[in-house]
């Protein structure tokens, strides 16, 4: 064997490779954001990292995250994923390498004795033991196809290490929702609550009135609509708060202290702020779905070059070491000792075209792998200009929203009051109120998109430290 072990260290060592460079694509997007009147003007500059606590400034949100890091079951699920796929990329990786076989054996033997009579019988012919090690069924990798098939095992490791950065993104992005889901039932909660009082007031002087004798039935009637209305959205709104906690408690993966909770999306709003000025295209780079779906590309490049390297013969090895004895003490003697080694070569003859047509089928994987790999980044692309076009926009429709919840206001309170001194018909307080409920429902909604806003910003940029890409590993 010791003439073969260092044939068997070079062919390993000069193994070539047939997958084709991998090189990557340019992103087949703008180099810069889109700008004009629904979008905010960004400067150009180098890449920044946008950390979830820049874009979440609220302690308490930010203790809910770090939480939800730490216990939240999908994490775990992806943490797993991960694990298993480092192992089968070692599994892969072990083919490269020869597989060493150990044995020993004891073998007793008796044989039927050859005297002529009538009772038969046994002669002891002796004790045989047996040991051996060697190199069983090694592929000399030649062609490269095992270095390929270890190569494409790896970028799909990697590329669930990107599956799993996705998925703590989209949970801290979800948590973000929730707490402003929260917010904004809480304050939704509130403007029906006192719509309730408003309208509980008025169903009490439009029945003084009735019994008066100054005001018809139809007026309570209507009255009571109104208090029925938000006594109605009230109740919804209470379901709603609790459900919002439920689904937080979900993603955090534990209890949540009451404390972290907000009040109102009127304190909660202001603080998610918007990502720094000045990011370029190119970050979309660092999504987990970009980055998974480059390693996947990866892989699919590689697996060209095994199949490619499976139209080659196959080159084997076999080497064997052993003693045999028909005695223990003599096992290691040298009249004991045997080996064989020989190496073996099988090449296929004719298949039918089945390996040419597998060189064709992991091209055109690859060239799938490719498009999704593109598709990926236009999409991302997409997602960052929609949410810039949103934020480009809320500002001004978030004051056209407030000054007309103001106008509403001003407009119910000068009515209710002519009503109440018997200038105004209860028709035009109602229309009012009405339109007062309306505008306050519209604002606290409009704030809560433009709180969402910047978590969807934060989302399609993809860009937190928790998702840096993993370094090049060759």
């Amino acid at each position: 064997m010791k003439p073969i072990l260092p044939l068997v260290a070079a062919l390993m060592a000069t193994g070539c490779s047939m997958a084709p460079p991998y090189v990557r694509t340019p992103p087949p997007v703008p180099a810069s954001w889109p700008v004009g009147d629904a979008y905010l003007r960004q400067s150009e500059a180098t890449l920044p990292t946008v950390t979830y606590a820049q874009v979440f400034r609220d302690p308490r949100l930010q203790q809910l995250i770090t939480q939800a890091l730490a216990n939240n079951r999908d994490l775990a699920i992806a943490a797993a994923n991960i694990d298993a796929a480092r192992a089968q990329y070692r599994v892969q990786r072990a083919s490269i390498f020869p597989r060493v076989d150990a044995g020993a054996g004891y073998v007793r033997s008796q044989t039927a004795s050859s005297g002529t009579g009538t009772g038969g019988g046994f002669a002891r012919s002796g004790d045989n033991f047996s040991t051996d090690i060697g190199i069983s069924g090694f592929e000399i990798d030649f062609f490269g196809r095992l270095r390929s098939l270890t190569d494409a095992q790896r970028n799909r490791w990697f590329a669930t290490e990107a599956a799993a950065r996705g998925t703590r993104l989209t949970l801290v992005a979800d948590i973000a929702e929730a707490w402003l889901a929260h917010a904004a039932d809480r304050s939704l909660l509130d403007v029906a609550r006192r719509t309730v009082e408003n309208a509980q007031r008025s169903v009490d002087l439009t029945e003084a009135r009735l019994r008066g004798g100054i005001a018809p039935r139809t007026d309570l009637a209507q009255a009571t609509q109104i208090l029925a209305q938000a006594e109605a959205d009230a109740a919804f709104q209470t379901t709603a708060v609790a459900q919002d906690i439920n689904a937080l408690r979900l993603l955090v993966g534990t209890g949540i202290d009451p404390a972290l909770l907000p009040a109102s999306i009127e304190a909660a709003g202001p603080t998610i702020a918007a990502p720094p000025a000045g990011l370029d295209s190119t970050i979309l780079l660092r999504r987990p779905d970009i980055v998974q779906a480059e390693y996947e590309l990866r892989a699919s490049n590689a697996e060209i070059g095994a199949a490619r390297a499976a139209l080659f013969p196959t080159i084997t090895l076999t080497g064997f070491v052993g003693f045999a004895s028909d005695a223990l003490s003599s096992l290691f003697s040298g009249n004991s000792f045997t080996w064989r080694a020989g190496p073996s070569a099988n090449y296929p003859i004719f298949r039918a075209g089945a390996g040419r047509a597998g060189v064709d089928v992991t091209t055109a994987q690859r060239d799938a792998a490719l498009a999704a790999y593109e598709r990926a980044i236009q999409t991302g692309f997409r997602d960052v200009a929609d949410a810039l076009a949103r934020q480009g926009t809320i500002t001004a429709q978030l004051d056209a929203v407030d000054r007309q919840a103001a106008a509403a206001n001003d407009t119910f309170t000068l009515a209710d009051a002519r009503y109440r001194g018997g200038i105004e018909t209860f028709l035009a307080s109602l229309d009012a109120q009405r339109a007062l409920y309306t505008a306050q429902r519209t604002q606290v909604n409009t704030r809560f998109i433009a709180a969402a806003n910047g978590v969807a910003l934060y989302r399609a940029l993809g860009g937190d430290a928790l998702i840096d890409v993993p370094a090049e590993s060759d």
